[in-house]
């Protein structure tokens, strides 16, 4: 059911504890936490603690939810020192756009000079 935790999705998992994650961050609808792969010298991943497929169904389900990333994702900026350099919030949605973890997120970036266009 969309919502709920799914017993296979590696970031439900990060968000109720059961796989250990570096935490930056935590609130009652968000956990935020330093990408194992990093793009970029800060790259931390805000995801919901619950569980949709993508962004887009996030939003459309839970706009609330979906407003509580981007505050997350202003806040890691603060706490991790990029906020007066800049920063990019990316959501990867569907796997065409890069998405290999279908659980909704939001990628926050910085450190470092980040090109226009991406890709």
């Amino acid at each position: 059911m969309a919502g709920e935790p799914q017993a296979d999705c590696l970031f439900c998992k990060i968000a109720s504890g059961k796989v250990p994650a570096t935490v930056v961050r935590e609130t009652d609808t968000t956990v935020a936490f330093q990408d194992i792969n990093p793009q970029a010298p800060t790259h931390v991943l805000v995801i919901p603690k619950v569980h949709y497929p993508d962004a887009a169904s996030l939003a459309a389900a839970e706009p609330r939810v979906a407003a509580d990333i981007l505050c997350a994702a202003e806040e890691v900026a603060a706490k991790t020192g990029i906020k007066e350099t800049g920063f990019r919030i990316v959501f990867n949605t569907g796997a065409g756009a890069g998405q290999t973890v279908f659980h909704a997120h939001a990628h926050v970036l910085g450190g470092r000079s980040l090109n226009w266009p991406p890709g």
